[in-house]
C-alpha cells in the first residue's frame, strides 16, 4: 500500500496480554510465586462465581487473526502490527489488568509490590516506542498514597494514562467525589495524565450471566456499556471534575449512540428541582471539555453524537484484537464508516488523529 494515501490515525483503545512472564521478569523471585499463586486464585474465584462454570471460551471473545499475531504480546510486534493497520499510535489496556489480581485478596501485603511490578512491566513494553505505545498505567484505589507515588515514578518515565476501576464501591471503596482521591487527581492534573475508565463488568451483573441461556453470554456483554452512565455521573455531578479542572477524564469502549440522550436528561434536571450544588456548568460541557468516550463501528451513534457534543471529545479506536476490531483494515473502516455517517473531513480528522494527539500530548506527525 502506498503510505502517502494513508489517513492519519491514533487509536484509544488496543490490547495487549502481558503473559505471565514478561511480568515475572519484572518481580523478585519471591514474588513470582506470589503472582502464580494469585492468578491461580483469580480464575477459581471466577469459576466459583460464574456458578461453577469455566471462563467462556476466549475464542468467542477475540479476533482470531488478532489474537494470534505476535502484536498481541510482543511490542516489536505490535509496531510492525500497527504499520500494517496504518496506525501511527495506540492507548494499550492489559486482557487482565494488575487492579484485579493485585490485591490484598489474592496477594496479602504484597499486592503492592504486585503492582509495581506490571506497571513496570507495561513501562518496558512502552519503551520500545513511547511516542507510539501509549500504555494504561494500573492505578489502585485502595491507598491513595501509594497511588500517588506510582504516578510520579510512572510520569518520570513518560506516562500518559492511567486506569482506574470505574466502579470503587464495589470494592468497598468511596467514590470519585471522595475527599481521600484528592491527591490522586491533584497529581494526575499535575502530570497530564488522563485517567481512563475502561467498560468493566460490575460483580452484581454476574446474576445475569448466570441467568443468560444464549451460548455467548450475548445477553450479559451487551449490558455493561451502558453500566457506565453512572460512572459518568460520580464524575460530574459530584462536582469532582468542577474542583479539578485540569483534570481528563476519559471512557473507554462505552460506544456513542445511548450518551446523547443521557447527556439530554442529564441537562435538563440541571433546570428542574434536582440540586447539584458542585456544579457551575451543564453536564455536557464538563463531558465536551473534560472528558471524551471510544467507539470502534457504529456510525449512526457516531453522527448523533457529533450532532448534541460535537467532535471534539470522540475518540476512535480499533479495540485489536477483540471481535469488533478494524484491524488490518483500519484504513478502509475509517473511510466507510464516517462516510455512513455524514461527516466532513475536518471532523473526522479530529475524530480519529487530531483529538488523541491532544488529550496524550503526543509529538506523532501526520
Amino acid at each position: 500500500m502506498n503510505v502517502i494515501t494513508r489517513e492519519a490515525l491514533i487509536s484509544v483503545d488496543s490490547h495487549v496480554e502481558f503473559k505471565d512472564d514478561w511480568v515475572k521478569e519484572r518481580l523478585s523471585s519471591r514474588m513470582q510465586g506470589v503472582w502464580d499463586a494469585a492468578v491461580g486464585a483469580m480464575k477459581a474465584d471466577q469459576i466459583k462465581a460464574r456458578g461453577g462454570r469455566p471462563p467462556l471460551d476466549q475464542n468467542d471473545f477475540v479476533d482470531l487473526e488478532a489474537a494470534t499475531d505476535p502484536g498481541h504480546y510482543e511490542p516489536a510486534a505490535k509496531l510492525r502490527a500497527m504499520d500494517r493497520d496504518g496506525v501511527e499510535a495506540e492507548v494499550i489496556f492489559p486482557e487482565v489488568g494488575a487492579n484485579k489480581i493485585c490485591t490484598p485478596q489474592y496477594m496479602g501485603n504484597d499486592w503492592r509490590e504486585g503492582i509495581a511490578g506490571f506497571n513496570q512491566a507495561m513501562a518496558d513494553f512502552a519503551a520500545y516506542d513511547p511516542n507510539r505505545l501509549l500504555t494504561a498505567y494500573q492505578m489502585p484505589l485502595a491507598d491513595v498514597p501509594f497511588a500517588v507515588r506510582e504516578v510520579e515514578r510512572l510520569a518520570k518515565l513518560g506516562a500518559r494514562c492511567i486506569q482506574v476501576h470505574p466502579y470503587p464501591a464495589e470494592l468497598g471503596l468511596p467514590d470519585f467525589q471522595d475527599s481521600v482521591y484528592d491527591s490522586l487527581w491533584a497529581a494526575a492534573s499535575e502530570h497530564n495524565l488522563v485517567v481512563l475508565n475502561h467498560l468493566d463488568i460490575k460483580a452484581s451483573m454476574l446474576e445475569v450471566f448466570l441467568r443468560d441461556p444464549t451460548p455467548q453470554r450475548g445477553i450479559y456483554t451487551m449490558l455493561p456499556a451502558m453500566g457506565l452512565a453512572e460512572t459518568m455521573c460520580f464524575w460530574i455531578l459530584t462536582g469532582t471534575l468542577e474542583r479539578f479542572p485540569n483534570l481528563r477524564v476519559m471512557f473507554v469502549e462505552p460506544g456513542l449512540g445511548w450518551l446523547p440522550w443521557l447527556f439530554e436528561k442529564l441537562d435538563e434536571r440541571m433546570h428542574m428541582h434536582y440540586k447539584f450544588p458542585g456544579m457551575k456548568k451543564l453536564p455536557s460541557e464538563y463531558f465536551k471539555t473534560q472528558m471524551g468516550a471510544t467507539f470502534m463501528y457504529e456510525p449512526t451513534g457516531l453522527k448523533a453524537a457529533y450532532e448534541f457534543f460535537g467532535p471534539d471529545c470522540l475518540f476512535w479506536s480499533t479495540d485489536f484484537p477483540h471481535p469488533a476490531t478494524c484491524w488490518p483494515d483500519s484504513q478502509s473502516q475509517v473511510k466507510s464508516q464516517f462516510a455512513a455517517a455524514g461527516l466532513p473531513d475536518d471532523a473526522r480528522r479530529k475524530i480519529v488523529h487530531d483529538n488523541a494527539q491532544r488529550m496524550f500530548g503526543l509529538g506523532v506527525t501526520a
